[in-house]
């Protein structure tokens, strides 16, 4: 398998008009590495394209491991075979469904219901597979302005790598890039619109999905496992 610049375990959706939704309103499709024409809707305050710049990149996906360098020693290769060997071991989960949610800037669909089982499957992710994670950089660390974290998300970046795991975790599939006040509104409208009738409910869980980032930034989606724990 090709070298990644960095890897990570998400959630992404099973192919189907939920994945092939979200692929059109962020213009990228992961799972199979092209871009998507986007709708153009004139009563948005800006272009679906600039809305989207930002999680445009990563995929339609709901992160369960954050993105992290290869740890000296290990290959794609051990990668692969280190999640499915977890994936094997883990149930998947479910909750009741998703809802389009505020979070700070921007908007995302977030779970309903009872997410234990899910906030558990996220932590095991991240516990079990950190072998496989390079320390941070320095500069990597300074990039996510640990003056800005409380004492535990700091403590967390240190010993994951990522601040907002464990406890500070809340699954969440991001729809837009930072928006102004004056602006949620109307989007928020416009996303109900177009994703309403295709959101699962209940929402599952079936599988660990391994991206990688390629050269240009862009993530991919690799490989899917099933968890069958």
């Amino acid at each position: 398998m090709e070298q990644m610049k960095r890897y990570a375990i998400y959630y992404a959706p099973e192919p189907g008009l939920f994945a092939e939704r979200a692929a059109e309103w962020l213009g990228w499709d992961a799972a199979t590495g092209t871009q998507v024409a986007q709708p153009d809707l004139r009563i948005l305050p800006r272009p679906v394209s600039v809305l989207t710049a930002e999680p445009r990149k990563y995929g339609f996906h709901g992160t369960l491991k954050p993105p992290f360098r290869l740890a000296a020693g290990e290959t794609p290769e051990t990668l692969m075979a280190g999640v499915a060997a977890l994936a094997a071991r883990l149930p998947a989960c479910e909750t009741e469904g998703l809802a389009l949610t505020r979070l700070g800037r921007f908007l995302a669909l977030c779970p309903t219901g009872d997410t234990t089982g899910l906030a558990t499957l996220a932590a095991e992710v991240v516990r079990r597979l950190d072998s496989f994670r390079a320390p941070l950089t320095e500069d990597e660390t300074a990039r996510r302005r640990p003056e800005r974290l409380t004492p535990r998300q700091r403590e967390l970046l240190d010993l994951w790598g990522y601040p907002y795991v464990m406890e500070e975790f809340r699954f969440h599939l991001t729809l837009t890039g930072g928006l102004e006040p004056w602006e949620m509104a109307t989007v928020e409208t416009a996303l109900t619109e177009r994703f309403a009738p295709v959101q699962p409910a209940p929402f599952r869980v079936n599988d660990l999905c391994l991206f990688g980032e390629a050269q240009d930034g862009r993530f991919h989606l690799l490989h899917r496992y099933a968890l069958t724990g």
